[in-house]
Protein backbone atom coordinates (compact mmCIF):
# COMPACT_ATOMS: atom_id res chain seq x y z
CA UNK A 1 0.00 0.00 0.00
CA UNK A 2 1.15 3.55 -0.74
CA UNK A 3 -1.07 5.64 1.33
CA UNK A 4 0.72 7.21 4.29
CA UNK A 5 0.13 6.59 7.99
CA UNK A 6 -0.86 9.86 10.14
CA UNK A 7 3.15 8.96 11.79
CA UNK A 8 4.33 8.38 9.03
CA UNK A 9 3.31 11.86 7.73
CA UNK A 10 4.63 13.70 10.89
CA UNK A 11 8.20 12.21 11.10
CA UNK A 12 7.96 13.25 7.01
CA UNK A 13 7.03 17.04 7.67
CA UNK A 14 10.91 18.26 8.16
CA UNK A 15 12.07 16.51 5.43
CA UNK A 16 9.99 17.68 3.50
CA UNK A 17 10.31 21.37 4.62
CA UNK A 18 13.94 21.09 3.35
CA UNK A 19 12.53 20.26 -0.14
CA UNK A 20 9.75 21.62 -1.48
CA UNK A 21 9.46 25.79 -1.69
CA UNK A 22 6.81 27.10 1.00
CA UNK A 23 3.85 29.23 0.26
CA UNK A 24 4.28 33.16 0.64
CA UNK A 25 2.14 34.60 2.99
CA UNK A 26 -0.42 36.13 0.31
CA UNK A 27 -0.42 32.24 -0.34
CA UNK A 28 -1.21 31.21 3.11
CA UNK A 29 -3.87 33.92 3.41
CA UNK A 30 -5.66 32.70 -0.17
CA UNK A 31 -4.89 28.80 1.25
CA UNK A 32 -6.89 29.96 4.48
CA UNK A 33 -9.32 31.62 2.72
CA UNK A 34 -10.20 28.84 0.30
CA UNK A 35 -10.54 26.07 3.47
CA UNK A 36 -13.21 28.80 5.14
CA UNK A 37 -15.26 28.68 2.23
CA UNK A 38 -17.49 26.54 0.41
CA UNK A 39 -16.96 27.22 -3.03
CA UNK A 40 -15.76 24.72 -5.69
CA UNK A 41 -12.04 24.83 -6.22
CA UNK A 42 -11.01 27.20 -9.30
CA UNK A 43 -7.18 26.27 -10.31
CA UNK A 44 -4.67 29.13 -11.32
CA UNK A 45 -2.57 26.99 -12.93
CA UNK A 46 -3.31 23.16 -13.20
CA UNK A 47 -6.92 21.95 -15.92
CA UNK A 48 -9.97 21.35 -14.36
CA UNK A 49 -9.01 17.65 -15.57
CA UNK A 50 -5.64 17.81 -14.03
CA UNK A 51 -7.17 19.20 -11.13
CA UNK A 52 -9.56 16.38 -10.11
CA UNK A 53 -6.81 13.97 -11.08
CA UNK A 54 -4.47 15.60 -7.74
CA UNK A 55 -7.59 15.92 -5.86
CA UNK A 56 -7.92 11.69 -6.19
CA UNK A 57 -3.77 11.35 -6.14
CA UNK A 58 -3.56 13.10 -2.63
CA UNK A 59 -6.48 11.24 -1.12
CA UNK A 60 -4.86 8.21 -1.76
CA UNK A 61 -1.42 8.98 -0.22
CA UNK A 62 -3.69 10.39 3.07
CA UNK A 63 -7.06 9.51 2.94
CA UNK A 64 -9.93 9.93 5.44
CA UNK A 65 -9.73 7.63 8.43
CA UNK A 66 -11.60 7.55 11.87
CA UNK A 67 -9.74 10.31 13.09
CA UNK A 68 -9.91 12.90 10.70
CA UNK A 69 -10.91 13.90 7.02
CA UNK A 70 -7.86 13.49 4.30
CA UNK A 71 -6.29 15.23 2.05
CA UNK A 72 -8.85 16.00 -0.54
CA UNK A 73 -11.19 17.22 1.85
CA UNK A 74 -8.16 19.48 3.39
CA UNK A 75 -8.05 20.70 0.29
CA UNK A 76 -4.08 19.74 -0.61
CA UNK A 77 -4.75 19.82 -3.95
CA UNK A 78 -5.75 23.86 -4.13
CA UNK A 79 -2.46 24.30 -1.94
CA UNK A 80 -0.42 22.56 -4.31
CA UNK A 81 -1.95 24.42 -7.11
CA UNK A 82 -1.44 27.94 -5.67
CA UNK A 83 2.41 26.41 -4.29
CA UNK A 84 2.56 26.20 -8.61
CA UNK A 85 1.45 29.80 -9.38
CA UNK A 86 4.23 30.79 -6.71
CA UNK A 87 6.95 29.13 -8.54
CA UNK A 88 9.11 28.97 -11.30
CA UNK A 89 7.78 27.45 -14.86
CA UNK A 90 10.07 24.26 -14.58
CA UNK A 91 8.81 22.57 -11.46
CA UNK A 92 4.99 23.93 -13.32
CA UNK A 93 5.87 21.26 -15.96
CA UNK A 94 7.38 18.56 -14.17
CA UNK A 95 3.79 18.88 -12.38
CA UNK A 96 2.04 18.74 -15.55
CA UNK A 97 4.36 16.26 -16.48
CA UNK A 98 3.84 14.02 -13.79
CA UNK A 99 0.06 14.17 -13.91
CA UNK A 100 -0.11 13.24 -18.00
CA UNK A 101 2.33 10.53 -16.97
CA UNK A 102 0.24 9.42 -14.57
CA UNK A 103 -2.95 9.37 -16.52
CA UNK A 104 -0.84 7.08 -19.62
CA UNK A 105 0.09 4.39 -16.54
CA UNK A 106 -3.83 4.66 -15.47
CA UNK A 107 -4.80 4.10 -19.00
CA UNK A 108 -2.51 1.70 -20.46
CA UNK A 109 -3.16 -0.77 -17.27
CA UNK A 110 -7.09 -0.40 -16.71
CA UNK A 111 -8.06 1.52 -19.67
CA UNK A 112 -9.55 4.60 -17.73
CA UNK A 113 -7.72 7.90 -17.10
CA UNK A 114 -6.81 7.77 -13.46
CA UNK A 115 -9.91 9.67 -11.70
CA UNK A 116 -12.21 7.41 -12.80
CA UNK A 117 -9.92 4.55 -11.20
CA UNK A 118 -11.59 2.55 -8.19
CA UNK A 119 -9.97 2.21 -5.05
CA UNK A 120 -8.04 -1.10 -5.49
CA UNK A 121 -6.87 -0.06 -9.00
CA UNK A 122 -5.17 3.38 -7.68
CA UNK A 123 -3.51 1.42 -5.25
CA UNK A 124 -2.36 -1.10 -7.90
CA UNK A 125 -0.94 1.67 -9.75
CA UNK A 126 1.05 3.44 -6.62
CA UNK A 127 2.17 0.67 -5.03
CA UNK A 128 3.94 -0.02 -8.47
CA UNK A 129 5.38 3.80 -8.72
CA UNK A 130 6.46 4.18 -4.94
CA UNK A 131 8.33 0.81 -4.56
CA UNK A 132 11.37 2.48 -5.53
CA UNK A 133 10.30 5.64 -3.18
CA UNK A 134 14.22 5.87 -1.40
CA UNK A 135 15.78 5.85 -5.03
CA UNK A 136 13.26 7.29 -7.31
CA UNK A 137 14.65 6.04 -11.05
CA UNK A 138 11.49 6.86 -13.63
CA UNK A 139 10.13 10.36 -13.88
CA UNK A 140 6.91 8.78 -12.63
CA UNK A 141 8.76 7.36 -9.58
CA UNK A 142 10.17 10.72 -8.99
CA UNK A 143 6.68 12.46 -9.32
CA UNK A 144 5.29 10.41 -6.74
CA UNK A 145 7.90 11.02 -4.07
CA UNK A 146 7.22 15.08 -5.16
CA UNK A 147 3.73 14.40 -4.76
CA UNK A 148 3.99 12.46 -1.17
CA UNK A 149 6.04 15.58 0.01
CA UNK A 150 3.53 18.11 -1.39
CA UNK A 151 0.63 15.93 0.05
CA UNK A 152 2.33 16.04 3.39
CA UNK A 153 3.75 19.61 3.51
CA UNK A 154 0.10 20.79 2.20
CA UNK A 155 -2.15 18.45 5.07
CA UNK A 156 -0.55 19.51 7.73
CA UNK A 157 -0.84 23.20 6.76
CA UNK A 158 -4.35 23.57 6.58
CA UNK A 159 -7.09 23.70 9.19
CA UNK A 160 -8.15 19.80 9.20
CA UNK A 161 -4.33 18.61 9.51
CA UNK A 162 -3.82 21.23 12.50
CA UNK A 163 -6.55 21.09 14.43
CA UNK A 164 -8.59 17.97 13.79
CA UNK A 165 -5.56 15.46 13.01
CA UNK A 166 -2.88 17.38 15.72
CA UNK A 167 -5.90 18.99 18.03
CA UNK A 168 -3.77 21.69 18.49
CA UNK A 169 -5.64 23.94 20.59
CA UNK A 170 -2.95 27.33 20.33
CA UNK A 171 -1.82 30.21 22.81
CA UNK A 172 -0.31 27.20 24.84
CA UNK A 173 3.57 26.37 25.22
CA UNK A 174 4.37 23.04 24.35
CA UNK A 175 8.07 21.66 25.71
CA UNK A 176 7.81 19.15 22.86
CA UNK A 177 5.28 17.62 20.80
CA UNK A 178 4.36 14.29 21.86
CA UNK A 179 1.73 13.68 19.72
CA UNK A 180 -1.18 11.66 20.15
CA UNK A 181 -1.05 8.26 22.50
CA UNK A 182 -3.85 6.15 20.70
CA UNK A 183 -1.39 5.93 17.61
CA UNK A 184 0.43 3.38 19.93
CA UNK A 185 -2.82 1.60 20.91
CA UNK A 186 -3.73 3.54 24.33
CA UNK A 187 -5.32 6.09 25.37
CA UNK A 188 -4.54 9.61 25.14
CA UNK A 189 -4.12 12.02 27.78
CA UNK A 190 -3.38 14.77 25.38
CA UNK A 191 -6.33 15.08 22.99
CA UNK A 192 -8.75 12.68 25.27
CA UNK A 193 -9.68 10.10 22.73
CA UNK A 194 -9.97 6.41 23.37
CA UNK A 195 -7.86 3.35 21.78
CA UNK A 196 -9.76 1.14 19.67
CA UNK A 197 -7.60 -1.30 21.11
CA UNK A 198 -5.46 -1.97 17.60
CA UNK A 199 -1.80 -2.38 17.99
CA UNK A 200 0.51 -0.01 16.27
CA UNK A 201 0.63 -1.71 12.83
CA UNK A 202 -2.92 -1.38 12.74
CA UNK A 203 -2.75 2.21 12.53
CA UNK A 204 -3.68 2.95 9.25
CA UNK A 205 -1.16 0.55 7.56
CA UNK A 206 -0.19 -3.08 7.23
CA UNK A 207 3.60 -4.48 7.23
CA UNK A 208 3.84 -3.08 3.97
CA UNK A 209 2.67 0.22 3.79
CA UNK A 210 5.24 2.83 2.41
CA UNK A 211 6.25 5.27 4.77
Amino acid sequence: MSKVSRRAALKALGTTAALLPALSQDGLLAFARIQAGSAASTPKVLSTSDFRMLEALVEAIIPTDERSPGAKEARVADYIDLLLSESDAELTLQWMGGLAALDREAVSRFGLPFARLDAGQVDAVLADISKNELDPGTPLEQFFVMTKQATIRGYYSSEIGIHRELRYKGNQFLQEFVGCATEDGKDCPHCGQRSSGRSPQGDRGDPGEII
